[in-house]
């Protein structure tokens, strides 16, 4: 299956988006919590709004503090998320993975202490304050919700490489769990840089069965620990000052 990039490929395993498909959710891999961005945003030195509403004592959004610990990557994958979910109703349409609280809508406020505790556990299967809080909430959200026929298709906008979200994601949701098939072979910033794209362009990407693409592709070993995502090149500086006549 091959396509050019930023366009949908297709072909049998492939699901198109369109207007009868079944509900849909996305679920996003997190920003790594510690690291050089990490320690910028929490340690209280830094000098830009959204470290100095953390340092004063307020909340931020997950959104907002993962979208600044990852840079690129994350931020696409909020703004595709949140243009493209279709969730059951009453149902939040994003979902963002945590270390230890299982899945949190991207609009849940976190305060800096709820942050750091994100990189107190790193992000494995066999962890289970990793393990446990996602899979009862996995199995909250994937339950047809009342008067809705189908259950939602649960798409995940992070890396199938390793086991560390797809082995407890199968594990609840099997052949509903897809993934965005033009994310092969693409590194972090440019999944970013082409779900900011597609987002804008309002073009869903076509998505496969996570499952198949596995049992197709060989598997790599495991990765070392984590507690999230890893964005290649991101750089730790604060966003710039807004320009000023």
């Amino acid at each position: 299956m091959t396509g050019t990039a930023g366009q949908p490929r297709h072909g049998p395993l492939l699901r198109m988006p369109g207007p009868d498909t079944a509900p849909r959710i996305f679920l996003l891999s997190p920003a790594r919590a510690g690291g050089k961005r990490g320690d910028l945003l929490l340690s209280g030195r830094g000098r830009f709004p959204l470290a100095e509403r953390l340092r004063a004592g307020a909340s931020v959004t997950l959104g907002e503090a993962f979208s600044f610990l990852s840079g690129l990557y994350f931020r696409g994958k909020l703004a595709y998320a949140e243009r493209f979910a279709r969730p059951p109703g009453g149902v939040p349409g994003v979902h963002v993975i945590t270390s230890n609280r299982g899945l949190l809508p991207a609009d849940t406020a976190v305060s800096a202490d709820e942050l750091r505790s994100f990189a107190e556990v790193e992000i494995r299967p066999d962890e289970p304050r990793y393990r446990e809080p996602l899979q009862r909430d996995l199995a909250a959200i994937a339950r047809p919700a009342t008067g809705e026929a189908a259950a939602p298709e649960l798409v995940l906008l992070g890396s199938i490489a390793t086991g560390k979200y797809v082995d407890v994601l199968l594990d609840v949701v099997g052949e509903r769990l897809l993934f965005p098939t033009d994310f092969v072979g693409r590194g972090d910033m440019s999944r970013g840089a082409l779900l900011l794209r597609t987002a804008r362009a309002d073009q869903e990407l076509a998505y496969e069965p996570v499952a198949t693409a596995i049992r197709r592709r060989p598997r790599p070993g495991k990765a070392g620990p984590s507690n999230g995502d890893d964005e290649a090149g991101a750089r730790a500086r604060p966003p710039a000052p807004p320009h000023r006549r």
